[in-house]
């Protein structure tokens, strides 16, 4: 079955950056959409990012706002989200998932998830 390893996750200041990576097993990596969403203690789970299959294209949240920069390697079936200019409302788990339809700001859209990896932002 298909599975998804978030790691990179870590504690880093204000203004800081992380990357985070996603490993994912399973054939045909490259005909799913990947996407990032986070979920901070008492919050929705929120959506982060997505990218199309071919990686050309994403979709982002606005709070991204050119600061995040979301990647994949489809021969590695792999997704990178590099996280620049970390602010304090940022902390939360990171999570990675796939989804077999179109692009989603929408959780229920995804069908596999990882397990999350955490990042915190120290001030």
């Amino acid at each position: 079955q298909v599975q998804l390893v978030e790691s990179g996750g870590g504690l880093v200041q204000a203004g800081g950056s992380l990357r985070l990576s996603c490993a994912a097993s399973g054939r045909s990596f490259s005909i799913y959409v990947m996407g990032w969403f986070r979920q901070a203690p008492g919050k929705e789970r929120e959506f982060v990012a997505a990218i199309k299959r071919s990686g050309v294209g994403t979709y982002d949240a606005d709070f991204v706002k050119g600061r995040f920069i979301f990647s994949r390697d489809n021969a590695k079936s792999t997704v990178d989200l590099k996280m620049n200019s970390l602010k304090p409302e940022d902390p939360a788990v990171y999570y990675c998932t796939r989804g077999s339809g179109s692009i989603s700001y929408q959780a229920l859209r995804y069908d596999y998830w990882g397990q999350g990896t955490q990042v915190t932002v120290s001030s």
